[in-house]
């Protein structure tokens, strides 16, 4: 169970709430003819185009762009699209319920390295439950892309503390990558790092 003094709670999307499946992505992009993408996702904190996506430094038409300079032949903009978007599969229906209990409990932040095409696809498919938009799950949501920062820059966790105007010490961190929860850690915020697919709701007191 998490600390009582806990208020806050800043949770991240790929790995934590959405399922991901790089290696169908890859797959996909093999399928086009680009077969290099699995390089480009295994350095995918370094300082590549993907990573300049994510803080949103290129449109995604200049990240089409990227990705069309790795294949030989044409490709629509919606093959590229369909690619990119199979890495996400879905958020399961029992943490988008964990989510609107918390709410009742907790101020709920959304903080997430993603891009734009990714977040476009999640807002159409992944939060679709109960008649529900994305915006019910969370009190503020927190994009890399629209910050132009990302995790683990200390510079995006100050932001968010500042904007949200609360405190670090009331502030719990669940993040799948720990080098994300060092720089939180060092800031005064508490975390845990679950790993990939985890039913965390054990850190809460509420039933499922």
């Amino acid at each position: 169970m998490i600390d009582s003094r806990i208020k806050n709670l800043l949770i991240d999307f790929g790995g934590v709430l959405v399922d991901l499946d790089m290696q169908r992505c890859i797959d996909r992009f093999k399928e086009l003819g680009c077969n290099d993408l699995d390089q480009l996702l295994n350095m995918y904190h370094q300082a590549d185009f993907l990573m300049s996506y994510e803080k949103g430094l290129i449109t995604s038409e200049e990240f089409r762009k990227d990705i069309r300079s790795m294949i030989r032949h044409t490709v629509s903009d919606e093959q590229i699209d369909s690619a990119w978007n199979s890495f996400l599969v879905g958020v399961p229906t029992y943490k988008l319920e964990l989510l609107l209990q918390l709410r009742q409990k907790y101020n709920v932040f959304l903080l997430s390295n993603t891009n734009e095409l990714h977040w476009e696809w999640s807002c159409r498919n992944a939060f679709s439950y109960q008649k529900h938009q994305v915006e019910d799950f969370f009190d503020r949501i927190y994009l890399s892309f629209e910050m132009k920062m990302a995790k683990p820059d200390p510079s995006i966790f100050k932001a968010v503390l500042e904007d949200a105007s609360i405190n670090p010490e009331e502030t719990f961190f669940i993040d799948d990558s720990s080098a994300n929860c060092s720089t939180a850690q060092a800031l005064g915020i508490s975390t845990y790092t679950p790993q990939a697919g985890e039913n965390w709701s054990h850190l809460f007191d509420v039933n499922r």
